[in-house]
């Protein structure tokens, strides 16, 4: 190992748990190839040379909407050694959820892949940001500028304060909030989940996450930089490549529905899973059936936890110790949580309300917002996640529901106010009302329920393909309801769990 980080700077921190052999494998691809940490410490300082010869500078921001690959998570560190705030992009949002995240963001570098850079040239010429561009297979503009820059870079030191990231979140207006991460709100977080469930030398991640969220890149990836160790890196979840490299790893993370679709295959054995010593679920509720199935095949009680873009991880079930189906487990050890009623009282053990969070985890506040900040803070510093939870008499979370209205659907989040904008953009539509329902697969399904305007005849297929149209194809309906009124109550607004009740059983099954 090298000396304690030389600053705050997250990559410093990694550094400092880099094995001593550079030759030490990293990653390991689906075709065989390995990229060992000093591979890493070299391409990571080529892009940070190319981001620095493009114009970032310290504070400035990189947006970068590429797909999933080994070069990917080199850029990601070579944006923190410039300095640079890292703004990951879902490789599915359409342009012009892209033209909104640009524009707010104003990053002075684009890096998108190929297939997306004619999507975003002229979009980030309108904030002057330059745009290189990175395939799947590490190809494109930046490799092709990154090539012969020195291998060594000089990483620019950052405060613990310093914001590292920004992720998107919805909120309560439905368009999107930069969510702003410190180097001690990730680092923070990733130390306490690499001690917290066991991390030990040898472990291999299977890895089939996205990296452009909290969970693949954040959790799953830093656990494994701190760790120093190697993962199985998969483009996306497939379950053919999973079943085959099950039995050379030893720790998974996963959303429900991967473990779900595990479940479904006939070939998904105890003996698959021998060496395997944990099995990690969050980003959607985990169903208790789910996890009592999983048990029951395979031996392992998967692990549940819960956390959200603007904190990484709250809560986890133990490692050692009773883990419960339909909990989320217990407060992480640096974390305090709470339950609040509307009126902002403490409530005890076994009311229901609205779960708040302090800890160096917390984000430091939403990018160019001070006022949403503060409406989401407590006077005591405490932020109003909009989930509704229960503490029980252990001590046990369990999340009841969202008071925020938030749809997960396949582990993705979804706000029901931006669909619903774009579906009463469409001639004809009078009012939407755009809820989540249960499915199997996915957690929850994204479903419209619409009234028309007097003699419009749009049906629910031209509903959505022009939401396919706007909006990624997480967040399209999959199920489209036309009605002749919405329920309202006295105030007028809609009765979305009436709605909920109505339509459950859409995806039962």
């Amino acid at each position: 190992m090298t000396a304690s980080p030389a600053s705050d700077n997250i990559y410093h921190l990694f550094e400092s748990r880099f094995p001593a052999d550079p030759a030490a494998p990293f990653i390991e691809t689906p075709d065989g190839r390995v990229r060992s940490y000093g591979d890493l410490a070299a391409e990571s300082a080529r892009y940070a040379h190319v981001l620095a010869e493009r114009g970032v500078r310290k504070g400035d921001r990189v947006a970068v909407q590429v797909e999933k690959s080994p070069e990917a998570i080199s850029l990601y560190l070579a944006c923190q050694r410039a300095g640079a705030i890292y703004l990951p992009l879902n490789t599915a949002y359409t342009a012009a959820e892209v033209e909104y995240f640009l524009t707010d963001a104003e990053p002075r570098l684009v890096v998108a892949s190929p297939a997306l850079a004619a999507q975003a040239e002229p979009l980030a010429a309108k904030v002057g940001a330059a745009v290189l561009t990175l395939d799947a297979e590490g190809g494109g503009s930046l490799a092709a500028a990154a090539a012969g820059r020195p291998e060594t870079f000089d990483t620019v030191p950052a405060a613990a304060d310093d914001i590292c990231a920004i992720l998107y979140s919805s909120g309560t207006t439905g368009r999107p909030k930069g969510a702003m991460m410190s180097h001690r709100n990730i680092g923070s977080n990733a130390l306490t989940l690499h001690r917290l469930w066991g991390f030990r030398p040898g472990d291999v991640l299977l890895h089939a996450l996205p990296i452009f969220h909290t969970h693949g890149l954040f959790v799953a990836t830093n656990c494994v930089l701190l760790n120093g160790s190697s993962m199985l890196f998969l483009p996306k979840f497939d379950l053919e490549p999973v079943l085959r490299l099950l039995p050379r790893a030893t720790v998974m993370m996963g959303v429900p529905t991967y473990y779900v679709r595990l479940l479904a295959e006939p070939r998904f054995t105890p003996e698959l899973c021998r060496g395997m010593r944990l099995f990690i679920s969050g980003s959607a509720p985990l169903l208790a059936e789910t996890w009592n199935e999983f048990k029951a095949r395979t031996g392992h009680p998967i692990l549940e936890r819960y956390g959200m873009t603007e904190t990484g991880m709250n809560t986890s079930n133990p490692l050692d110790g009773e883990r419960r189906p339909g909990t989320v487990g217990f407060p992480l050890p640096d974390v305090a949580l709470r339950i609040a009623g509307e009126d902002g009282r403490v409530l005890p053990a076994g009311e229901i309300g609205q779960i708040e969070v302090k800890g160096p985890n917390v984000f430091k506040g939403y990018w160019r917002m001070p006022e949403k900040t503060a409406q989401e803070f407590t006077a005591d510093g405490f932020f109003r996640t909009g989930d509704l939870g229960i503490v029980d008499e252990r001590g046990y979370v369990s999340i009841v529901g969202r008071g925020k209205d938030l749809v997960i659907s396949g582990g993705f989040n979804v706000y029901p106010k931006e669909v619903e904008t774009c579906i009463d953009e469409i001639p004809g539509v009078d009012e939407s009302a755009v809820i989540g329902l249960a499915h199997r697969d996915f957690g929850e399904a994204v479903a419209a329920v619409v009234t028309l305007k007097p003699g419009a005849a749009v049906t629910p297929e031209q509903i959505t393909a022009a939401c396919r149209a706007q909006l990624a194809n997480y967040k399209v309906p999959k199920a489209v309801f036309v009605v002749e009124a919405l329920p309202r109550n006295t105030m007028g607004k809609v009765q979305k769990n009436l709605l909920r009740e109505q339509y459950k059983a859409t995806f039962a099954g």
